[in-house]
């Protein structure tokens, strides 16, 4: 039996599990096809993808910049370069701060930190139960599993549900609202000066990204990932599988019109909703963990809406676990 169990391959989890694994057995289970979480990447052929998720890492933190640099010098990370265009007045733009991406996809930390764990990946946590010292959880494929010590990095209206009976702290009481995100994913035609991205300011999208730009592959189309600001998608996000198609045309009229580059065939197009993109509104507490029951939660949603934010929780409950 392992002794840990982690629920999340994103950052949050692979962070936490990475660091769980260097003297204890542990296991992870997470519901999609692969690692990354909120910084999957779609791939559609060969090593040609989106990073429909999180688009980039700009360091913070002492700590974090440190992990980054030295990832950098390992190959899994890199600078993404280019001509960046910053339309927003309402933020302001830092030219100081790096683009970080995955120099294959943006869910290589979490492959990399993951590599020596067991991950076991199209597992759904259905339900957890905690019963003669032992976490017991039912899985979406009928499979019962026990545990020692659970961790979960699930988003937090999925972490409320799960274990609202078996955590005892003013946290879990909190009533929170996490913001959601829809991207689109398009191909179109080939575009020589193309450049590498734009923040926008619109009530409607926010983003675009030229997958290209990161020089991971080559295609005969230019691959742009379109994103929703929080506000649009809030509104639009239970109904989106329904809604698809509209909601995909919204975003990519807004995209040629905002960006000036010339309207041209769709040549492929693809759309994800993220329901539980991220919190802007951080807690008091960076991570939880019962001594007791052994039962813990990590997450960015703790700290704040970047991906630094789920290592810089994850760094801290294994600090509370090793006490």
């Amino acid at each position: 039996m392992s002794e840990f169990c982690v629920i999340g391959s994103g950052i949050s989890g692979a962070t936490i599990a990475n660091l769980l694994n260097k003297k204890n057995s542990v296991i992870l289970f997470d519901k999609a096809r692969g690692p990354g979480g909120r910084a999957s990447f779609k791939r559609i052929k060969g090593n040609i993808g989106f990073d429909h998720g999180t688009q980039y890492f700009s360091p913070k933190t002492s700590e974090f910049k440190k992990f980054t640099k030295d990832l950098i010098k390992k190959r899994i990370l890199k600078v993404w370069g280019g001509k960046h265009i910053f339309l927003n007045s309402k933020k302001k733009e830092n030219k100081k701060h790096l683009k970080i991406i995955g120099k294959n996809g943006n869910n290589d930390i979490s492959k990399y930190l993951l590599k020596k764990i067991n991950c076991n990946y199209q597992s759904e946590l259905k339900k957890i139960h905690y019963k003669n010292k032992l976490w017991h959880l039912s899985f979406a494929d009928g499979k019962l599993r026990s545990f020692k010590s659970i961790i979960l990095t699930c988003p937090f209206p999925q972490l409320k549900k799960l274990s609202k009976r078996f955590i005892n702290n003013s946290f879990l009481k909190k009533s929170i609202k996490m913001d959601a995100n829809i991207t689109t994913m398009i191909a179109i035609k080939k575009n020589k000066k193309s450049n590498s991205s734009y923040l926008f300011e619109d009530p409607i999208l926010g983003w675009a990204g030229n997958e290209n730009s990161k020089k991971r592959f080559k295609s005969k189309y230019d691959l742009w990932t379109l994103q929703s600001t929080f506000k649009w998608a809030n509104k639009k996000i239970n109904q989106n599988k329904n809604n698809k198609k509209e909601n995909s045309k919204i975003m990519i009229d807004k995209f040629f019109q905002l960006s000036n580059i010339k309207k041209t065939k769709i040549n492929f197009s693809l759309n994800h909703g993220w329901k539980y993109s991220s919190n802007s509104k951080p807690f008091k507490i960076k991570s939880f963990w019962d001594p007791k029951k052994k039962i813990g939660v990590c997450g960015d949603w703790f700290v704040g809406p970047r991906l630094e934010s789920g290592w810089i929780s994850a760094q801290d409950l294994f600090k509370k676990i090793s006490r």
